[in-house]
């Protein structure tokens, strides 16, 4: 992925510094030549990336360095520090005070707004709110029954009047539900420009509505084009925050983001993948944090808190204080990694993982033996997978065909539990609270 390599390469300028013995302005000038081509190959306005290193080399030169700290922990904070600033330096939370709070999302055909309506919806449901999606996009055929399918698929309500033409209608009729909910997140339509038809709906909408938040929702792939058109629909209705999807799988991210922070125009929150989950709060010491391999451990621990539920995880601290685990413990666990995303997305989470460069081969080869223990743990018996002693010659050969993979690979699996009862038993009487709250059981099978 293209955002990938962004940060790989602002990563690789980082390591370069650090490998020095000895820090010379010509190393901080090679540095921040090698920060131009990857911010400007990123799509970031060529005037904001030259005053941006025009600050780094200044103050990397000029400062004096605090105490504490050497000269290339000192670097390495200023270029933290400045690339925040270039994208947006604090984050911006939604204002949603009133109850029911109403949400608009508005943007160019083609931006991801109906599923960023699905997202969103799932995004409050997870923090307990009860949500309503209104569509009021008339002129997309499939818009009504994309909506309704992804509400219905992470189970929070939809609103939608099908084959009405008109908008205003809609959120008429919806409105006799709104007190019911804390959140209303309303869809609209879309077009491939900003038209005279297109900015009447809207602010037709907007008055009937009269949103909290009017959310720009901006593809990442239109890199620096996202400030014209920032601009132009916070002229239009008063925009008070920007989406911006498909971060996932473009290098023109950071126009996006740094065209957005440019116009003042705040970036609340960020699409990052395709699943309903892969929306978050945009950060931008976290998302900078990221970039530059210095991790995100505040985000994987809330990924990981969502994953897991509390009571699981006392019922499986009890069960490892007593050398109890089962098999069906190593597959909650597995369920838990494999909710809290991909391999590759977790382990950037991790400060100093995420700066290894970890070669794609070994995550997905991670991935896979997951998906394979899980397949192997399907074939067994729920007898089997609540008693691992009692697996047989006759009982491997079964799980072994049921699975599709060698008997050599079932008892590959048994063999990690029983090293995993052995050291239970070996700490058993300790006090483990901490440590089961680190321990995911999964190191060893990967």
């Amino acid at each position: 992925m293209a955002l990938e390599k962004f940060g790989e390469k602002l990563r690789e300028g980082i390591a370069n510094i650090a490998k020095k013995v000895l820090l010379k302005d010509s190393d901080i000038e090679e540095f921040c030549r090698e920060i131009q081509r990857t911010l400007i190959q990123a799509d970031v306005e060529v005037s904001l990336v030259f005053e941006l290193t025009k600050k780094i080399k200044t103050k990397a030169m000029k400062e004096d360095i605090p105490a504490g700290l050497t000269k290339k922990e000192h670097v390495i904070k200023i270029v933290y520090d400045e690339i925040t600033n270039l994208l947006g330096n604090e984050k911006s939370s939604l204002i949603l005070s009133k109850k029911p709070a109403k949400i608009m999302l508005l943007g160019l055909f083609g931006s991801g707004k109906t599923t960023t309506t699905g997202k969103l919806g799932y995004y409050f449901k997870r923090k307990g709110e009860k949500c309503l999606v209104v569509e009021t996009d008339t002129w997309r055929p499939a818009a009504f029954e994309q909506l309704s399918q992804l509400a219905g698929k992470v189970n929070i309500d939809f609103f939608g009047i099908k084959n009405e033409k008109n908008p205003e209608k809609i959120i008429k009729k919806a409105e006799e539900l709104f007190p019911k909910y804390d959140i209303i997140i309303v869809d609209t339509a879309g077009r491939d420009a900003l038209d005279n038809e297109l900015s009447k709906e809207i602010k037709k909408i907007a008055e009937v509505l009269i949103p909290d938040e009017v959310l720009l929702v901006i593809s990442g792939d239109i890199g620096q084009q996202a400030r014209e058109q920032a601009e132009k629909f916070k002229e239009l209705v008063g925009t008070t925050g920007v989406i911006i999807t498909k971060l996932d799988s473009t290098a023109k991210g950071g126009g996006a983001i740094s065209a957005c922070s440019a116009t003042e125009t705040k970036v609340k929150f960020i699409g990052t993948g395709e699943k309903t989950d892969e929306l978050e709060e945009y950060e931008p010491k976290r998302f900078v944090s990221r970039l530059l391999g210095m991790g995100d451990i505040e985000r994987l621990l809330e990924k990981a808190k969502s994953a897991i539920k509390e009571e699981d995880m006392e019922d499986m601290e009890k069960r490892f204080m007593e050398g109890k685990l089962t098999f069906l413990d190593l597959y909650t666990q597995m369920e838990s990694i494999k909710k809290m995303g991909p391999l590759n997305k977790v382990m950037s989470m991790i400060p100093g993982l995420s700066a290894m460069n970890i070669p794609k081969e070994f995550m997905e080869q991670g991935e896979k033996s997951l998906d394979e223990f899980k397949v192997i743990m399907n074939s067994m018996t729920f007898e089997e997978l609540q008693n691992p002693k009692i697996m047989s010659s006759s009982r491997i050969e079964r799980i072994a065909k049921g699975a599709g993979v060698s008997e050599e690979k079932v008892r590959e699996i048994i063999k990690k539990h029983a090293e995993m009862q052995k050291m239970t038993k070996m700490l058993k009487g300790r006090n483990l609270k901490n440590l089961m709250k680190n321990f995911k059981g999964m190191k060893g099978l990967m």
